[in-house]
Parts: C-alpha cells; sequence; structure tokens
C-alpha cells in the first residue's frame, strides 16, 4: 500500500471522502459474495474490502495533525476485543450467546459514555431496512411503532407500513434488509428467466 500510495498519481490524490464510493461498493460485493459467492469470491471479496482499510490507513499517516496507520489501527482493535471479551480475556463467565452480548454491551456502553442518546454512534447512512432495525433495536420499549393502515393511501403511511413490517421482523429474529435483498434476487432470477 505504501508503495502505490507514494508511486501512483492516482492513489497520490485520493481523500478518505474520495474513496467512501468505494467503501460502500466493496462492502456491498462482500455481502453478496457471503450470500450467493463461492469461498473464492468471498476470499477476494475481502481482500478488496482489507485494501479499503489500508487505503484509509495510509491516507491518515500522511496527516500533519493527527496521524495514524495500520499499526494504529489493529492496535486500536485489539485492545477493544480483549475489553469487549472479559469471558476470553479476563474473569467474567459467559456460557450462552445472551451472556456474551451482555459482556459486550457493558464493555460497548463503558466506552461510549459520552453519548447522550441511545440513537447516538448508528451511523445514518446505513440502508433504510437496516437503518430503521438498528434504530428500533436501540429504542425498544421506548417508543411506539406506528400501526399501518391495510393499505397505505400516502408516502407517510407507506413509511409507517414499512417501519411496522421492520419491527414484526426484529421481533421475529429476521433480517429485514437481507430478506428483501434476497427476495429481489428472486425477482431478478424470474426477470431473466422472462428474457428481460
Amino acid at each position: 500500500m505504501r508503495e502505490v500510495r507514494e508511486r501512483c498519481v492516482w492513489s497520490q490524490q485520493i481523500t478518505h471522502r474520495d474513496l467512501v464510493p468505494y467503501l460502500i461498493e466493496e462492502s456491498h460485493e462482500v455481502i453478496d459474495a457471503v450470500e450467493n459467492g463461492s469461498r473464492a469470491d468471498l476470499a477476494e471479496e475481502l481482500g478488496d474490502l482489507l485494501w479499503q482499510v489500508l487505503f484509509h490507513s495510509a491516507i491518515a499517516a500522511q496527516d500533519p495533525e493527527h496521524p495514524f496507520d495500520i499499526d494504529d489501527v489493529a492496535r486500536g482493535l485489539n485492545e477493544k476485543m480483549v475489553r469487549r471479551h472479559p469471558h476470553v480475556f479476563g474473569d467474567a463467565v459467559a456460557r450462552t450467546p445472551d451472556e456474551v452480548l451482555v459482556h459486550w454491551n457493558a464493555a460497548k456502553a463503558a466506552e461510549k459514555r459520552t453519548r447522550r442518546s441511545a440513537l447516538d454512534g448508528i451511523p445514518r447512512g446505513m440502508p433504510a431496512l437496516a437503518l430503521a432495525q438498528k434504530m428500533l433495536g436501540r429504542v425498544s420499549g421506548e417508543v411506539a411503532v406506528p400501526t399501518p393502515s391495510a393499505s397505505p393511501a400516502s408516502e407517510a403511511e407507506l413509511g409507517d407500513a414499512l417501519l411496522a413490517l421492520v419491527a414484526r421482523a426484529r421481533e421475529s429474529g429476521w433480517d429485514a434488509e437481507r430478506a428483501l435483498r434476497e427476495r429481489l434476487r428472486a425477482l431478478e432470477d424470474e426477470a431473466r428467466a422472462a428474457g428481460t
């Protein structure tokens, strides 16, 4: 990465902001490989996503005021994982996945003490269904989900209906975003089979 950053004229000019579309695309390609691809596809796409991490770290290393590099990123990640796994690296006990989540959430809450709202820290750039599911998870029991009308007559009513469906998916342990992606794949297969 260092060689590419130093010797490729395109890479020399790229900023964190310039890389965002590529990061989004590579993340979605990993998702496609997980849900649809082969092991070779997944390995390739994970490599492309890792390249994005390396690229951002190389850009950050050149920041004159607050530089950091890939070693700093890895060190910070290592420290976070040790803190969030006291049942692995400490004396805490977790015998079930739910008990692991208790430790994880407690460690995360301690790290994020400056947050004023349960919604702080949720990236607003997430796809809408995934964002709705994440937000509902954070405010569960604190806000009421609108009851949708049987047949939405406006965009606002459609929004209520979609939010209600996402709430139902969350309560059932389903991933609303994945469910729609999988249905869209089936639609694509049907369209291609029909010659469209």
